[in-house]
C-alpha cells in the first residue's frame, strides 16, 4: 500500500506529540475516525474520494499516511491535525507553570474534523445526553448517509446528503431527539449557501466574540456547544465550563471552585486560556 511521510512540526517549529493529539479530546473516536489503541494508528476517512488512510507515528518527528492514494488526502490530513498551526507563543507560556509544562513537549493540538460542518454537527449531538447516544447519533449518520470510501468505510455526510433525508430519520433512526429538527435545518441552510461554516471558521477579521455570537445564533447551540466549537475552530480564548470539566478540575485542584475562580486561573494565558484549561484537565489521557 502506498504511503508518504508528514513532519510532526507545528508552524513555529515546535514539537507535535501524535498521540496526544489523536487523543486530545472525545469527538476524535467519532466516525469515520478509527482510533486503534493498541496499535496507536488513526484511520480516517477523507475527502476527495472518499478515500481511507491509516496514520502512524513513524518516530518523533514524523508520521505515516498509507492509503491508495496517500498524497491526495495529504492537505487533508494536515488540516485534521492542525500541523500548520503554530502553537510556540502557548508552549513559552506553559515553561513557566508548573502544573502545565510538561506540555510543551508537544501536547495540544486539537484535532479536528476536515469540515467546520462535520464539527458542528458532532457537538451539537453532545448535548445534554450521555455519551452512547452521542455515539449512536453519529454512527447513524455516517453510516447510513456517508458516501462509501475505497475501503468500504463511509465519509462524515455532506451537508445536501443530510439536507436530504427526511425529519423522520432524524427522529426514526438517528433518534436525536429535540436535536433532529436542528440537524437537518443546519443542513439545509450549508447546503443552500445561507450558512458558511467554513468561511466563519476561516475569518481572521471576527474577533472570538463576534464567532461565539454567530454560534449562539444557530438551532441547536448553546453556551457550551459554542465554547466547544470556538475550540475547534483554533480560537482558544473561552473555557469548556460543563458537567464533566467543572468536577474534574475541582478533582485535581484538590477542591470545587467557582467558574470565576477558574478563569481567574488560566487568565494568564490570553487567547490559550481555553486550552490550558484542558491541558490541565487531560493530563492522564495518556501516559507520559
Amino acid at each position: 500500500m502506498p504511503k508518504i511521510e508528514l513532519e510532526l512540526v507545528g508552524a513555529g517549529g515546535e514539537p507535535v506529540d501524535f498521540w496526544r493529539t489523536v487523543n486530545s479530546h472525545g469527538l476524535n473516536d467519532l466516525l469515520p475516525n478509527r482510533i486503534d489503541s493498541v496499535e496507536r494508528t488513526l484511520e480516517l476517512t477523507l475527502h476527495p474520494g472518499p478515500q481511507t488512510v491509516v496514520v502512524r507515528r513513524a518516530d518523533n518527528r514524523t508520521i505515516t499516511v498509507e492509503g491508495r492514494a496517500p498524497r491526495q488526502v495529504a492537505a487533508a490530513v494536515r488540516h485534521v491535525l492542525r500541523l500548520d498551526e503554530d502553537l510556540a507563543p502557548l508552549y513559552s507560556s506553559l515553561a513557566e507553570d508548573a502544573d502545565l509544562a510538561w506540555a510543551a513537549s508537544g501536547a495540544g493540538r486539537w484535532m479536528r474534523g476536515q469540515t467546520v460542518f462535520e464539527d458542528v454537527v458532532k457537538t451539537i449531538c453532545t448535548t445534554n445526553c450521555a455519551w452512547s447516544g452521542t455515539v449512536r447519533m453519529v454512527s447513524a449518520l455516517v453510516e447510513r448517509l456517508g458516501e462509501e470510501s475505497d475501503r468500504g468505510r463511509r465519509a462524515f455526510p455532506t451537508p445536501e446528503a443530510m439536507a436530504k433525508a427526511p425529519l423522520r430519520f432524524y427522529r426514526d433512526v438517528v433518534r436525536a431527539g429535540y436535536r433532529a429538527a436542528y440537524l437537518r435545518s443546519l443542513a439545509k441552510s450549508v447546503a443552500s449557501g445561507k450558512l458558511d461554516f467554513e468561511a466563519l471558521g476561516a475569518d481572521s477579521e471576527l474577533d472570538d466574540d463576534e464567532v461565539a455570537a454567530r454560534l449562539l445564533e444557530l438551532p441547536g447551540v448553546g453556551p457550551y456547544a459554542a465554547s466547544h466549537v470556538l475550540m475547534l475552530l483554533g480560537r482558544y480564548s473561552r473555557l469548556v465550563l460543563d458537567s464533566w470539566t467543572r468536577p474534574t478540575y475541582a478533582r485535581l485542584n484538590g477542591r470545587k471552585a467557582t467558574d470565576a475562580a477558574i478563569e481567574r486561573r488560566f487568565r494568564r494565558y490570553g487567547p490559550y486560556a481555553g486550552l490550558a484549561f484542558w491541558l490541565y484537565l487531560t493530563r492522564d489521557w495518556v501516559e507520559d
